[in-house]
């Protein structure tokens, strides 16, 4: 009998094969298990070795032994007669097609059910599909109760957040997004599908004198999973070392793949001077609580917030951040002041903060960085002619660019793809922030895609309520045609009397009927003061709304509160060039289009 017939007679072959596919199974198997369970690389590596030893050893079990009514007995002690491998051999069949189909059903249940468990907890931002590759680093605790522990641990949590910003691979959670969860006990999973991530880092910091204990985790938000965890104990001194060296190993964890200027980028970022660190964290909270107020209430807080920028800049005059933060200050002292009686303290505010952003771009670390402060030095120096160009570059960075208040320009006067893509960038990297929501919906309304703007603003609604994504949702209604759907939107949203008077009016407006609109228009006045220049404009009075342009125009900030009537009204021109001139000599040096694109028809709006 020769050797491959009694291979065959002992079922070599079929144990061979039963053995691999029983071994590819359980490597599936393994692999999904692993992969949901975020066991380390080794775990898998060492099944795969043992099953890939298994297999000569059950190729030469199947040659020295048999399977017998008796049992296993070695093949030498088997009567040919007696012999029932032909039985074992159809067993053995049944076995292979039985596994097969096995590893069948979990091929197609990976396919189509298990792989998209991940996307449905981090859920789709509208912004595009949360990537594998995103993190968000949320509030450190400070776990002891010195009195500038916790702006430690905010430092800290900001400066891991800068380091892991320099990877362009990487999406990294903005600071004002991470921090809107600080204090806040809420389940990982939920924290990062509002934040649109996939993992988060976490951890805490304790202060005793000069030494400190700092602990790090990096979560997966699928499952909850401790992809990475350490502890480190370290002097003050060596904390900046630290926060490198997390900011690696969160980067090592997700694979990201880091070269020598990468690391130097990385190492390079951010402040490290103990006492400018907590400045500045004390300066950033200042004025973030002065951001949710309005006018002198506003300016206030922010001036008291540029004490410890000061201190910041004094410290570490190479910090872009406080520069560029100092300067906002100046910006909105000059909106708020009142022309004529302010002149002369307008113009030294306006030449602070070209001053600022001066700076703030000259020590920029990254070029988004630099194009966010030159964007803004030449909106406010009124430099326009050089906007296009800037616009373009912004365009193309694939960096986390949140823009200030030259941002408006490009989505109010020149709607484009590039814009969207610039805004929707922005809402992915600042999901928390509203201003980034209201405009992408705003430049999707423009560009003619109402159920984009209207899906965009209804969950932006559902991740952080506010007036301002309201207001556009039921703009981007009434746009689409949809009346009666922007009256339940304002029902549901707007709380207060004025601005459901306001609703009304426009409704009534864009319905044509001029009787109603100017009669809930005389209620507005009496009732609540309010009487604007794009109330006007919809009314069709083109003469009143002309005088209102003039008026503003006269401002050295008045191109700020003209592009907000054209965002407002909504209406393409709310009024002649012709009587804004220094608003026209910006719009022609920018080679800017006139008039606006006008989504919403206003029947008594003849121009």
């Amino acid at each position: 009998m020769g050797l491959f017939t009694e291979l065959k007679r002992r079922n070599v072959f079929r144990v061979a094969a039963a053995y691999a596919v029983i071994a590819w199974f359980l490597a599936q198997v393994a692999d999904l298990a692993f992969d949901n369970f975020g066991a380390p690389d080794w775990v898998p590596k060492s099944v795969l070795f043992v099953l890939a030893l298994g297999f000569p050893l059950a190729v030469i079990f199947a040659w020295a032994f048999e399977m017998t009514p008796e049992g296993v007995k070695k093949e030498k002690d088997v009567d040919r007669s007696q012999s029932i491998t032909q039985k074992t051999g159809r067993k053995l069949n049944y076995l292979i097609i039985a596994v097969l189909v096995a590893a069948v059903g979990v091929l197609l249940a990976d396919k189509f059910l298990l792989r998209d468990v991940t996307p449905s907890v981090a859920t789709d931002t509208m912004v595009g599909a949360v990537t594998d590759k995103s993190v968000a680093v949320l509030p450190f605790v400070a776990m002891s109760s010195g009195p500038d522990d916790e702006y430690f641990a905010d430092g800290l949590t900001e400066e891991i957040l800068n380091s892991l910003a320099q990877l362009p691979e990487l999406l990294v959670t903005a600071r004002t997004s991470a921090f809107t969860f600080k204090g806040q006990d809420l389940p990982i999973p939920e924290v990062a599908a509002k934040l649109g991530v996939a993992h988060v880092v976490e951890g805490s910091v304790r202060r005793a004198g000069e030494q400190l204990r700092i602990t790090a985790q990096l979560i997966r938000a699928s499952d909850g999973f401790h992809l990475w965890s350490e502890t480190y104990d370290r002097s003050g001194e060596d904390s900046f070392r630290v926060q490198g060296e997390i900011a690696e190993k969160v980067a090592a964890a997700l694979d990201v793949v880091l070269d020598e200027e990468q690391l130097e980028s990385m190492r390079s970022s951010g402040l490290r001077n103990p006492e400018a660190f907590i400045a500045y964290q004390k300066g950033v909270e200042i004025a973030d609580s002065a951001h949710a107020g309005t006018g002198d209430e506003q300016v206030t807080g922010l001036l008291a917030a540029n004490e410890f920028f000061d201190r910041t800049i004094e410290l570490e005059p190479g910090f872009s951040s406080a520069h560029f933060d100092h300067g906002d200050y100046y910006v909105h002292f000059a909106e708020n002041a009142q022309e004529g009686r302010d002149s002369e303290e307008i113009a030294d505010a306006l030449e602070l903060a070209e001053k600022d952003f001066q700076n703030a771009a000259r020590t920029a670390r990254s070029e988004g960085d630099r194009l966010n402060a030159t964007l803004e030095l030449t909106l406010i120096s009124k430099q326009w002619r050089r906007l296009p160009e800037l616009f373009a570059a912004a365009y193309r960075s694939t960096d986390c660019i949140r823009p200030s208040w030259w941002g408006s320009v490009p989505t109010i006067l020149d709607p484009s793809e590039g814009a969207l893509a610039l805004w929707q960038r922005a809402a992915a990297c600042d999901p928390m922030s509203f201003y980034n929501w209201v405009n992408v919906a705003h430049l999707q309304e423009s560009l003619g895609d109402y159920q984009a703007a209207i899906d965009t603003a209804k969950r932006a609604m559902e991740i952080i309520p506010h007036r301002q994504i309201a207001d556009q949702l039921i703009s981007a209604y009434m746009a689409a045609g949809q009346f009666d759907d922007a009256e339940a939107a304002g029902q549901r949203y707007l709380e207060d009397e004025s601005r459901r008077h306001e609703l009304q009016f426009r409704l009534a407006a864009a319905k044509g009927n001029a009787t109603e609109a100017r009669a809930l228009l005389g209620e507005m006045v009496e009732k609540f003061g309010l009487e604007e220049l794009h109330h006007f404009a919809v009314l069709g009075d083109r003469g009143e709304a002309n005088r209102g342009a003039a008026v503003a125009d006269k401002h050295p900030l008045g191109f700020l509160a003209l592009l907000d009537v054209v965002s407002i009204c909504n209406c393409g021109a709310p009024f002649d060039l012709d009587a804004a001139p220094n608003f026209a000599r910006l719009i022609e040096e920018a080679d800017l289009p006139w008039p606006p694109t006008s989504p919403i028809e206003w029947p008594l709006k003849d121009w």
